[in-house]
């Protein structure tokens, strides 16, 4: 365990820059350098992917408390859309933390690395949606709410790449969507994180140090090493051309993608 130890304070390092200078990237990036770490550890190759999701949501579930706290301060989070959808993202998330365990670990890879060129590709053409109407009611929210959480507990992310473009849908500003994003992203990391350990409690062979599905050693380190880092990227974020690292880290994704598709079994 100890030889990745810097491997990941490096992830730390790098993944909490990215979130704070890019606003969206720390779990799609988190993920699959995880699954390499872990499969590079000896992790159950059929569980590898299940270990990095849980351990994504974790360090989220850490990591993202700063960025609701900021976003709050800017008057940037639509409290009343977060109290509306949050059921719906905790259900959806635990239900779909419990459901990874049961799918095949093929299908599991191909969502997820769907998911990550769907994400890039986004990014890379700068997709927004045209705002269309306001918020649902409060039985759509719920239904919405658990299409994000169940989709985010597969990819181990904090749900930004949905929830933003369903906020600017409803008609929101760019900056609420974000900040509304980011407070959605909490319930998810703590729902999906809640759930991977519960659906791992009782399960065998489980490396040392792991909590269901959580790597502790992982958690610690990656958390630690973000939250010095985030603030940097953020501040950066003013200064640097954010437009072209966008499309740059989306070819990162890509390549990721690709990587796992041919790592994975």
């Amino acid at each position: 365990m100890t030889h990745y130890l810097p491997h990941y304070l490096a992830l730390g390092l790098v993944s909490g820059f990215v979130a704070g200078l890019l606003g969206v990237g720390g779990g799609l990036l988190m993920v699959p350098v995880l699954v390499f770490i872990f499969s590079a550890e000896g992790f159950p190759a059929d569980r590898v992917l299940l270990f990095a999701l849980a351990t994504s949501l974790a360090i989220i579930a850490f990591t993202s408390l700063s960025s609701v706290r900021a976003h709050h301060a800017h008057r940037a989070v639509n409290w009343v859309a977060m109290r509306r959808i949050s059921p719906g993202i905790v259900t959806g998330t635990l239900l779909g933390a419990w459901l990874a365990t049961l799918l095949p670990a093929t299908f599991l890879k191909y969502f997820f690395v769907a998911f990550l060129f769907y994400a890039a590709t986004q990014m890379l053409l700068n997709i927004k949606p045209q705002a269309h109407r306001g918020l649902p009611g409060t039985a759509a929210m719920f239904a919405v709410g658990n299409v994000i959480g169940m989709v985010s507990s597969w990819v181990g992310i904090g749900g930004g790449t949905l929830s933003v473009p369903f906020m600017l849908w409803c008609n929101a500003k760019m900056h609420e969507a974000i900040g509304t994003s980011a407070a959605i992203g909490f319930p998810i990391a703590l729902a999906g994180t809640l759930g991977y350990i519960l659906s791992g409690w009782n399960a065998t062979a489980m490396p040392a140090h792991s909590l269901g599905y959580v790597y502790l050693p992982a958690l610690v380190l990656v958390a630690l090493a973000s939250i010095f880092t985030a603030p940097l990227g953020a501040r950066a974020a003013h200064k640097l051309p954010v437009a072209t690292l966008k499309k740059i880290f989306a070819v990162l994704l890509y390549s990721l993608g690709i990587k796992m598709m041919l790592s994975l079994t």
